[in-house]
């Protein structure tokens, strides 16, 4: 009897390339492609390879990583996440915010929706409510630290344009609302999560 269920990584290999990535391997991304080769179904290691190149800078591969990993498991909660805000600090806020769509439906503490909350508060520029959301998300998230401070780093900014607003010194060009100046910024800083 065959079955068409896809073969995954094993538990253990998974973490072992996890702590290597937590470590700084030099080979991460060989690592990761090696295992891709055995495991192409595998949606984890889809994410982490479009974490690994959006992280080298290498937008252009990792987006197709990532949508992989959402379409190979769409209720792959923190991947969906992920796509929608490389989407955003790509530009495309439409798309991110279709991407997060499903978000909605994970309990309203959630961090993940509560992220999704004030980066949509951010796409409208209504920072008051960006700050809000993103602070009890930050709050609600004890597991993924290296997300934390990535909304961490966008209040701080949010904070900077509401003070350079407030003195009469708007950052970037009239004609982009600040959340695109934030979010161009943003999106210019490698992170992997």
């Amino acid at each position: 009897m065959t079955t068409n269920e896809p073969r995954l990584c094993d538990e253990q290999t998974f973490a072992s390339l996890v702590e290597a990535i937590q470590s700084g391997a030099d080979d991460e991304m060989a690592q990761t492609d090696r295992l891709l080769v055995e495991y192409p179904d595998d949606a984890r290691l889809h994410f982490l390879r479009g974490s690994l190149l959006a992280g080298l800078g290498r937008p252009i591969e990792a987006l197709p990583a990532l949508r992989k990993s959402v379409e190979l498991a769409p209720e792959f909660a923190i991947a969906r996440f992920q796509l929608g805000f490389f989407l955003l600090t790509s530009g495309d806020p439409a798309e991110a915010l279709s991407v997060w769509g499903p978000l909605a439906l994970l309990p309203r503490d959630h961090y993940l929706r509560t992220f999704v909350a004030g980066l949509t508060h951010l796409i409208r520029d209504e920072f008051g409510e960006t700050i809000r959301h993103l602070e009890a998300g930050i709050a609600a998230n004890p597991e993924n630290l290296p997300l934390n401070r990535d909304m961490q780093l966008i209040i701080d900014e949010v904070r900077g344009l509401e003070a350079g607003e407030a003195a009469g010194t708007a950052a970037g060009d009239d004609s982009i609302s600040a959340a695109s100046f934030l979010l161009n910024q943003f999106g210019a800083k490698p992170t992997q999560h």
